[in-house]
């Protein structure tokens, strides 16, 4: 518990006489007493504020997710149990419940706009009511209504579902122009994510200025990659910033994931060194600031049901909350960090039947499994098909999983890769058609291997309605315990922040 300022009341300002003949003395002190009190309760409630607030978003992350990445580090060093993280060792800690309001398996468009506005809505909406017209104003618009600096930012496209619950109205989450072409009106101080995912509209008049142009029209400066940032932030007024335009064009939806990322890609963590640079910066002329960060790769990796890629994720998002930890060790009474989830994806389970979990048996994998089929699909277009021979496949797998290295594959492992390759090899060689599907299913038996190797398990490839949890640290920071509903989240740190007059 925080020290209270002791409050000393004199009462030497008054002349004997009114001293004598204010109130009677037995009144006068019950005055002065509540007098007292409310000063402390206002001096209490003021330094509890708010004034800078971290919103930090897993998306996917269930409270399984989490404890799969401490368990796998764990496992690294040969130990069974856990090594903590830092966000799941905050010393607030809740369970959150998260339904939309026509499903009771949430989607991220209308978790998000749960997690941004504190409505419930349904399953594909941006940022409006059930009625599909009313707008619901979201905490970012409310900080920015307050004077504060404000930053959205993600590791997927700007224009995605949770990113766009923060700035934009619109029926449906594919709405991607139309989603895109309200980020620049909303005026919003930094954005960053992978890039827009349709820059262009399909039914605009010939000569409309794509995004990128109303952007910068808008007085935004758009940069590419963490060493162009560092160029021009401290001329620009406002800021996107974007991955490197080459990877972009080798692949739009997301930058690359952390398990398989190179020198030059844009990563989460420059993203949130960013946004905490620009919006410190920004916020000397305003209130503070509040920032919601992405980690929305956790959710891409577990629709694959890709577990070494989600645990990589999720444990490259707690490094980003290390980034803001240290900003509020700085800050510790005006900071406010809130970690939370929109839902659960793939019905994560740790452990297959029996006994067994071996978590290290991952860590012989080197790419993500949507990587790998991209690139295996690059390569067998540019080898000769009888080039692709058993143990050409055999190197593949070890080298980027760990099969027949790491993960000694059992009998029924290797009969179902097998079976895989054999296809995918004549579907090379006869020039079929369906040789994406062949591919995706080889890849599949591969991650299918590890899963089994590890103990994974998986319910599906969406989402469930598994409790996700909340994690808290800072000003306002008591309020995230127990048991609630996601649309509780942004009401308290508004209130934590002094946001919801």
């Amino acid at each position: 518990m925080k020290a209270i300022k002791k409050v000393r009341i004199s009462t030497d300002a008054f002349s004997p006489r009114q001293k004598t003949n204010f109130l009677p003395s037995w009144l006068n002190k019950h005055v002065l007493l509540i007098l007292t009190l409310a000063i402390l309760s206002f001096q209490s409630s003021e330094a509890q504020r708010a004034k800078y607030v971290f919103y930090f978003i897993g998306d996917g992350m269930g409270v399984n997710q989490v404890n799969g990445a401490e368990t796998y580090l764990a496992a690294l060093d040969g130990r069974i149990g856990t090594t903590p993280l830092l966000f799941p060792s905050f010393p607030y800690v809740g369970l959150i419940t998260t339904q939309s309001a026509d499903h009771g398996i949430t989607d991220s468009a209308a978790a998000g706009t749960a997690l941004a506005g504190g409505k419930k809505t349904y399953n594909g909406a941006i940022g409006l009511m059930e009625d599909r017209k009313t707008p619901i104003i979201s905490i970012a618009q409310k900080a920015k209504e307050h004077g504060a600096a404000v930053g959205v930012t993600t590791n997927v496209t700007v224009d995605h579902a949770t990113p766009a619950v923060f700035y934009a109205h619109a029926e449906n989450r594919n709405m991607y122009y139309e989603i895109g072409k309200q980020l620049a009106p909303s005026g919003f101080d930094f954005f960053a994510g992978s890039d827009f995912m349709s820059p262009t509209g399909e039914n605009e008049p010939e000569g409309t200025p794509d995004l990128y142009q109303q952007t910068t029209e808008a007085g935004y400066t758009i940069v590419r990659g963490y060493d162009e940032y560092l160029a021009k932030c401290n001329k620009a007024d406002k800021m996107v910033l974007f991955q490197p335009k080459a990877d972009s064009e080798e692949y739009v939806q997301n930058i690359p994931y952390k398990v398989e990322q190179q020198p030059g890609n844009l990563s989460l963590q420059q993203i949130t060194r960013a946004a905490i640079d620009f919006l410190s910066k920004k916020q000397k002329q305003k209130k503070g600031f509040f920032v919601m960060i992405e980690g929305g790769m956790i959710d891409k990796a577990c629709h694959a049901n890709d577990a070494a890629s989600y645990i990589h994720e999720l444990i490259d998002m707690d490094s980003c909350v290390r980034i803001a930890y240290d900003f509020y060790l700085k800050h510790p009474k005006e900071t406010l960090i809130v970690i939370t989830a929109d839902h659960e994806t793939g019905g994560l389970s740790l452990g297959r039947g029996g006994y067994q979990l071996n978590l290290d048996k991952l860590r012989g994998q080197k790419i993500s499994v949507g990587r790998f089929s991209r690139d295996l699909k690059r390569t067998l277009k540019a080898i000769n098909p009888n080039e692709f021979t058993w143990e050409y496949a055999r190197n593949l797998l070890r080298k980027n999983f760990g099969i027949w290295d790491v993960i000694e594959p059992k009998a029924s492992d290797i009969e179902s890769i097998r079976a895989a390759y054999d296809k995918l090899a004549a579907a090379l060689v006869s020039g079929d058609s369906k040789l994406s599907n062949e591919i995706n299913d080889f890849t599949y038996a591969a991650a299918h291997t590890c899963d089994r190797a590890s103990g994974i398990g998986w319910q599906s490839g969406s989402h469930s309605n598994g409790y996700v949890g909340v994690y808290a640290i800072g000003a306002g920071a008591d309020q995230f315990t127990g048991r609630f509903d996601n649309t509780q989240i942004p009401l308290r740190i508004m209130k934590a922040a002094g946001w919801d007059k």
